[in-house]
């Protein structure tokens, strides 16, 4: 008896309704922001999106590791109904309302800081990691930060100056903000070395800025996609024999609503003055309430274990294409927070962003959706959600391998 298949084509890709829609978007949406996969979306289930031509596909991007709970879990869906049906909107620093409380609640208890913390909640991934680089500097009086190559902070002015990849987030759009300053990432396969990153850290402190001028660097861990299970820990910290001083949270914390948050020790969160931090928007109450509910769901479903099992899985099958194609150049990641990079020569490592372009188009083609990623363009990374069936693992998995076979020969 043949196996149920969860990836259903029924026409070519893209459809001739998403053709039709992207007629219709090129004439009404801005440029910049037409660099998408060529299929529009109708619904999404767990960890599938049926586009507007009928066809089921197995969504490995996770809106960018939004979903880590699944599309439209019905626990998130009832949350959101009733919250919706009672209000909308009062901005809380005029009119407050228990879910914010709450939720600031429960990650204080979840958060890996030890003693009294405190929680602020904010619309985006980029928001937070400003509001914590706001707090850090009230805190210490010092103006200078301190971020990491090859790190994705956002594309606000100084979240987009701390991010470390110049095309296409930063082409032409400077001058950036002030006191910022670039340190060296460890990474075992391009390097450098912990030792090596650590001595030139030390060096940019006499050469570039006093350490004593800077308000952040690592103590500020900032979650936004590493965060919610997704590395196979609640938080990636847990990992590590650090403890942070602050924590930015986004993403798959609301299921695909609209917020992001800071968690931190209390010295810091309740040393600013009044208004300090704020917004009209901040911690809306139907994107918190699906927050409480996504919490509910990690708990009823487990979904931190259930992230280690999908990434054993995953990086099981990683490793194994990686001893048949000596162009994939390395296999990485922690729990469910996997990547392969894709290399024209595996001795040079010389990037290759147009093979991995080419493999997440012939993925598409059989029904699977791929992102790409790092520096170079060269990685392929996974953010599908934690709730995905085994089924459906292991088919999306198989036309992953179908598509690099086509494209590595």
């Amino acid at each position: 008896m043949a196996a149920t298949r969860t990836i259903e084509l029924k026409t070519e890709i893209p459809g001739p309704r998403s053709r039709a829609l992207a007629e219709r978007e090129a004439r009404a949406v801005a440029g910049p922001l037409r660099v998408h996969l060529p299929i529009f979306a109708a619904r999404a289930e767990n960890a599938t999106i049926t586009d507007v031509d009928g066809n089921v596909l197995v969504d490995f991007a996770g809106g960018v590791g939004v979903v880590n709970a699944g599309h439209a879990h019905p626990a998130v869906v009832e949350a959101v109904t009733e919250q919706a049906a009672l209000f909308l909107h009062t901005d809380y620093t005029v009119v407050p309302y228990e879910p914010y409380v709450e939720l600031a609640e429960r990650l204080c208890a979840l958060a890996p800081i030890e003693g009294e913390t405190r929680a602020a909640f904010f619309n985006a991934g980029t928001e937070a990691v400003e509001n914590a680089v706001k707090l850090a500097r009230l805190h210490t009086g010092r103006p200078g930060v301190v971020a990491f190559e090859g790190a994705f902070h956002g594309r606000t002015l100084l979240s987009m100056t701390m991010t470390s990849k110049f095309h296409p987030y930063k082409t032409g759009m400077g001058p950036y903000a002030p006191e910022v300053y670039r340190a060296p990432f460890p990474t075992v396969y391009r390097g450098p070395t912990a030792a090596e990153a650590l001595m030139r850290l030390e060096r940019m402190f006499e050469a570039d800025v006093p350490a004593e001028r800077v308000a952040a660097i690592v103590f500020v861990a900032d979650e936004v996609q590493t965060g919610f299970g997704r590395t196979g820990r609640m938080f990636a910290m847990e990992h590590y024999d650090v403890e942070p001083d602050l924590v930015t949270v986004a993403k798959s914390i609301a299921a695909g609503l609209p917020l992001s948050g800071v968690i931190g020790r209390a010295e810091i969160m309740d040393g600013p003055h009044a208004g300090a931090i704020g917004g009209t928007y901040i911690g809306n109450p139907v994107a918190q309430a699906a927050a409480l509910a996504v919490l509910d769901v990690f708990s009823d479903e487990n979904l931190v274990a259930r992230a280690n099992v999908v990434g054993d899985r995953i990086r099981e099958q990683m490793l194994s294409w990686q001893a048949r194609w000596p162009r994939i150049g390395d296999v990485r990641g922690l729990g469910a927070m996997l990547a392969i990079e894709l290399v024209d020569d595996p001795e040079t490592k010389d990037p290759a962003s147009e093979l991995a372009v080419a493999t997440i188009d012939a993925a598409l083609a059989r029904g699977l959706i791929l992102l790409k990623a790092g520096l170079y363009g060269n990685c392929i990374r996974v953010l599908c959600p934690l709730t995905i069936e085994d089924a459906v693992l292991d088919e999306a998995l198989a036309v992953w391998e179908d598509a690099l076979a086509e494209t590595l020969g």
